[in-house]
């Protein structure tokens, strides 16, 4: 029984009954959750996920941030919070978005001022609450190299301590290639590692280089399977530390060249094979044709590009106000016929593409699983804030990859010399796919 009754108010005149008005006013449509409030008021389907604002400032932060930023800071303060599956909650409200459609009910002037009037009642009003530490604050204009290197750090240098925690041995943060339910991580990233290599068609002594290599995880494989000569490029700190390490506990410095740089700084040439996987998301809108020329210019004639990219519709190609703000600044993504197009003007012939968006669904449930399986040693590490910024990060990306607004896919494209030819051989896609969960 709510305290609200057992002091002789009915339950209906709690604040989370003239919220879910509000709300529902502002929808057009039913509540799909069940909401709570600080006072314990509850309204809502039975069944449903309950949402719980703890606080008037969960409240009053919504009225300063509409929309996604302010519920998604409201839920890393801890002021909102889902009792139960996360993941169901945000495919219960996603789905209501979906059945009412793009357009949303216009509030009239009257409403506006009823929802202000109540803001007042449930004393919601007030100033503005602090934006969560945890938020990017880049400064100047997008994609200059100073601002690219402060967006790549706030992800990729958390520390490595996090993402030894968080990924599987391999140390690889990009989709993986599940051959089956039941495949270890650790496996599904080196079948990835594997069907690059292969795609690539690399031999022992091809010179490929690897642009955004991360932890090294594609770099150290093909340095050791395949015998490659690998540069590996990285613009985060971090990351070159952790792979120049590597290297030299692995004994692969006569294979591997670890660089510290931007993209736009690399002045080789003539690679047999150039890889970028998840690194093309952070280029930007304007900048990827140049990008895309800076491939075609690094890979020698009948050399190959492997592009592992993630996409998004056209209506939405950024990451979402949630991820551009906590996650990854400034990141790009457009449809995937898009990026085929600019790497054909950019005088690459693509031969290939794969969509592997089901891949990231297990790929993404894997980390998440071991997010709350060690939940304990996050927060001790980076803080229950950054904690929740993982969590929401995680859920909400598998929904997206789960439901297709957001997907993954390799394009594997040549640079064809002066005669037409491309330098691969027509079976050899044949044997892409054998005997990878063996590897």
């Amino acid at each position: 029984m709510s305290p609200l009754s057992l002091l002789g108010t009915p339950a209906r005149t709690g604040a989370a009954h003239r919220i879910a008005a509000l709300v529902e006013d502002a929808l057009g449509t039913p509540l799909p959750v069940r909401l709570r409030a600080w006072d314990g008021s509850e309204t809502g389907p039975s069944g449903a996920p309950v949402v719980v604002l703890r606080s008037r400032r969960a409240l009053r932060r919504l009225l300063w941030q509409p929309g996604e930023l302010g519920l998604a800071q409201a839920y890393i303060t801890g002021e909102i919070d889902v009792e139960g599956d996360l993941a169901e909650g945000l495919r219960t409200v996603w789905a209501a978005g979906r059945e009412r459609g793009a357009h949303t009910p216009r509030l009239s002037l009257a409403d506006r001022a009823r929802a202000v009037g109540e803001a007042v009642r449930l004393g919601a009003i007030g100033p503005r609450p602090p934006v969560p530490a945890s938020q990017a604050r880049l400064r100047g204009d997008r994609h200059t190299k100073a601002r690219d290197r402060a967006a790549i750090s706030h992800h990729y240098d958390l520390s490595n301590d996090f993402y030894r925690l968080l990924l599987d041995d391999t140390m690889a943060y990009s989709c993986g290639y599940w051959s089956a339910e039941d495949t270890d991580p650790a496996d599904a990233q080196r079948a990835k590692l594997e069907l690059i290599c292969r795609k690539l068609g690399l031999a022992p002594g091809a010179r490929l280089l690897d642009i955004g290599c991360g932890w090294g995880s594609l770099t150290l494989y093909a340095a050791e399977q395949h015998k490659a000569q690998v540069t590996a490029v990285t613009l985060a700190r971090e990351q070159a530390a952790y792979v120049r390490e590597q290297v030299k506990k692995r004994g692969l410095e006569q294979r591997v060249e670890v660089v510290c740089q931007d993209y736009r700084d690399i002045t080789g040439s003539a690679y047999d094979a150039v890889a970028t996987v998840e690194m093309g998301e952070h280029v930007g809108d304007a900048e990827y044709p140049a990008f895309a020329a800076a491939l075609h210019r690094m890979v020698r004639p009948e050399g190959r590009v492997l592009v592992q990219q993630m996409s998004r519709g056209a209506n939405a190609p950024g990451g979402g106000a949630f991820i551009e703000a906590y996650i990854a600044p400034d990141m790009h993504m457009r449809p995937l016929g898009d990026t085929v197009g600019l790497l054909e003007a950019a005088g690459l012939e693509v031969r290939s593409t794969e969509s592997m968006r089901e891949h990231y669904v297990r790929t993404v449930a894997a980390w998440h699983q071991t997010l709350e399986r060690r939940w304990d040693e996050f927060v001790a590490l980076v803080g229950d804030e950054t904690a929740r910024v993982w969590r929401l990060y995680l859920v909400g990306g598998a929904l997206a990859f789960e439901e297709g607004r957001m997907g993954v896919d390799q394009i594997l494209s040549v640079r064809r010399d002066r005669a037409g030819a491309s330098g691969l051989d027509l079976s050899e896609a044949a044997d892409w796919y054998r005997n990878l969960e063996q590897r």
